[in-house]
């Protein structure tokens, strides 16, 4: 994994986190317990804090920052979709942040709430603990349903178990 300390500020990274070869994790960032970060990814703590919860997955190429002396707050069981971009915003546990989605400085994103793929949340916008926005800006269209949230247990277990049990002994590079 590629973890950098910047100017003294060292990352903490919880047991049994899986950090992905070329992924970055830099400075001043805090990853829970049972955390999966994946390849590309880039977690920047260089100016700013970074506070990840247990059991979040920050798949392929998302981009997390925080602005100077400010902090981007992500809770526990978190899905960071591919390519998605939270920068000094707060994400309340169990919110599914969809593919290739921004949410910006400010911004809150409830508990189980859904930011769909695309989607942009502009400066200081809430998104409330369940509902599901889509958009450029986003725009709550619905509430998340049981069956939704049951689904959504299942899939965030299995990546804490690709990063606590499959990835740390299955990953092998070739050539």
């Amino acid at each position: 994994m590629s973890v950098w300390e910047f100017e003294g500020k060292r990352p903490v990274i919880g047991e049994g986190t899986f950090v992905f070869p070329t992924a970055d994790v830099i400075g001043e960032v805090v990853l829970g317990r049972g955390c999966y970060v994946g390849p590309g990814a880039r977690v920047r703590g260089d100016y700013g804090r970074v506070v990840i919860g247990d059991g979040t997955a920050v798949e392929e190429n998302v981009v997390v920052h925080a602005r100077p002396e400010d902090e981007t707050r992500i809770g526990e069981l978190v899905t960071l979709g591919h390519g998605c971009i939270i920068h000094n915003a707060e994400i309340a546990d169990r919110a599914v942040i969809g593919m290739g989605a921004i949410v910006s400085d400010w911004a809150r994103v409830g508990r189980w709430a859904v930011v769909g793929e695309g989607a942009v949340v502009p400066n200081h916008q809430e998104i409330p603990e369940g509902g599901i926005a889509v958009g450029v800006p986003a725009k709550v269209i619905g509430q998340v349903g049981e069956e939704y949230r049951a689904d959504w247990e299942r899939f965030k277990r299995i990546y804490m178990e690709l990063a606590r049990e499959r990835y740390p002994g299955g990953l092998k590079k070739l050539g």
